[in-house]
């Protein structure tokens, strides 16, 4: 699903909806046990709005991971206003859900068990309408037959894609996904790629992503965000007008390289931070 949006015919400007969420000079802190201070964030401005991917890259220590954890509500800023608009926040996984680097299934439970479980821990039951909706984003992801399955009897590819449909059964607001095919091997990284599109097409959820792969960035995102070192802040925001579907063969488009190769100048040779 596209982000709803328009173009002014006189500037040619894009024209978003209100933002889904909204960072404004949100800064960071951490007290070490020496008595110093590290400041992770440093008036962070970011707006992330309906229906997008939105990637985050930059050096290692940039305050990527905290960015998340802040819109997961697992972190307060030590500075600024966090706000995520769209109804109340409500118990477990049911508005932002979080997809790590590795999967962490529930090795006691079976595929479809481990995809209900956060349906199980906010209601307390599964529901027909949830078992269904299970057995659909398994369908999505090409794992309706392997729902009896236990964990240890998947690849790691095939774990991780559980791990996608558990985070997507309760519908939320927003995925954060944080690394989440780091730990595959390439050729399975590029499958779980399209796949990510593919769901995005499908269900229109809003993601944002963190990943240390530049050219993972670009294929997926319809913006980038690039953070500059520690401190973190935005150095740049791009949009990715790169047309959609993308494929496999999308890295060999020129607007592909050109757009990989000004990320990579800008966290190698950064230029004024905003």
């Amino acid at each position: 699903m596209a982000i709803p949006e328009r173009q002014s015919t006189q500037s040619c400007e894009i024209i978003r909806p209100p933002a889904l969420i909204d960072l404004n000079k949100i800064s960071v802190y951490f007290d070490t046990r020496d008595g110093s201070r590290v400041t992770a964030l440093s008036s962070l401005n970011l707006s992330i709005y309906p229906g997008e991917i939105l990637s985050l890259v930059g050096p290692s220590g940039c305050g990527k991971s905290t960015t998340l954890r802040l819109i997961a509500g697992l972190l307060k800023p030590s500075e600024g206003e966090l706000r995520i608009h769209g109804g109340e926040r409500r118990k477990g996984f049911s508005e932002v859900a979080i997809v790590f680097q590795r999967p962490t299934l529930l090795p006691w439970l079976n595929v479809l068990r481990n995809v209900l479980y956060p349906v199980r821990v906010l209601k307390g039951r599964i529901p027909g309408e949830d078992h269904q909706q299970a057995m659909r984003l398994l369908d999505l992801v090409g794992l309706a037959d392997m729902a009896t399955k236990m964990p240890r009897e998947l690849s790691g590819g095939m774990q991780q894609r559980v791990a996608i449909c558990r985070s997507l059964v309760l519908d939320p607001k927003v995925l954060l996904m944080d690394e989440p095919f780091g730990a595959l091997d390439a050729l399975t990284r590029e499958d779980l790629q399209i796949d990510l599109l593919r769901i995005h097409a499908e269900t229109g959820k809003t993601i944002l992503l963190v990943t240390h792969s530049i050219s993972e960035a670009v294929l997926l995102s319809d913006r980038v965000a690039v953070m500059s070192a520690r401190p973190g802040r935005l150095q740049e925001l791009l949009e990715i007008d790169i047309p959609k579907p993308r494929t496999h063969n999308t890295p060999s488009d020129p607007r592909f390289v050109s757009l990989t190769q000004d990320i990579r100048d800008q966290i190698f040779e950064p230029r004024p931070v905003r």
